[in-house]
């Protein structure tokens, strides 16, 4: 069992101003609950006890928020990048002190999904392995291929930000500022990638609109039960 998550929570939601200038993207709510409780639940269910959680833009707001994790069942660490976000990679690179040596799950704070975590493989066969998506209206050619359950560098479904990862793929690495998707792509080069493709409920809530549209479907499922 996979116990322990990463939860990429510093960027700074520009698409998602005015409302990201006093709140960070992953504590904006919908259906009655910020949008990072709904993965913190959900990872909880699945087995994950330890999550860290990476921060930068308004940092001290999720302490405030979320606490130690108790409320959970989880314990939460904060893993601060400073004022500036390091990205996707180098957040991963800056947290990996807190993880130990054995994979571990990173999802996007900004994504909505029913995706269950606990499906995910425990033991993980190369250095990555990736949950793909239909291609959403703003994401309309994709971003990888699946085959034979191998993930290849070719536009045909969405990454969903959702992954289990070793943390060897990072060695060699440098500290800073860098995407992880660079580092995926050599890694399907030499075969080391696995995938699957989820079929289930996943928005990107990059925008107000998609947060206002998801929280309305939320809260009518929530009425209509």
């Amino acid at each position: 069992m996979i116990e322990r998550a990463l939860i990429f929570a510093a960027g700074r939601g520009m698409r998602m101003r005015p409302l990201t200038d006093a709140t960070p993207k992953p504590l904006l709510r919908a259906g009655g609950k910020r949008l990072i409780e709904w993965h913190l639940e959900n990872l909880a269910r699945a087995g994950v006890r330890e999550v860290v959680i990476n921060t930068a833009h308004l940092a001290e707001q999720f302490p405030a928020a979320l606490g130690d994790g108790s409320r959970w069942g989880l314990r939460i660490h904060y893993s601060y990048e400073g004022p500036e976000p390091l990205e996707t990679g180098g957040g991963m690179l800056h947290a990996l002190p807190l993880f130990g040596v054995e994979p571990f799950i990173a999802v996007n704070g900004d994504i909505f999904t029913d995706f269950d975590f606990s499906t995910l493989p425990q033991n993980l066969q190369g250095l990555a392995h990736l949950v793909l998506v239909d291609n959403p209206p703003q994401h309309p050619h994709g971003d990888f291929a699946l085959r034979d359950g191998r993930v290849f560098d070719e536009p045909q479904l969405t990454f969903a930000g959702i992954g289990v990862y070793r943390p060897e793929l990072l060695e060699g690495q440098a500290p800073g500022k860098f995407g992880i998707v660079p580092i995926l792509r050599a890694a399907m080069r030499t075969g080391n990638v696995t995938g699957e493709h989820c079929r289930g409920v996943w928005n990107d809530i990059g925008t107000p609109q998609r947060l206002a549209d998801l929280d309305a479907r939320l809260r009518g499922k929530a009425h209509s039960l």
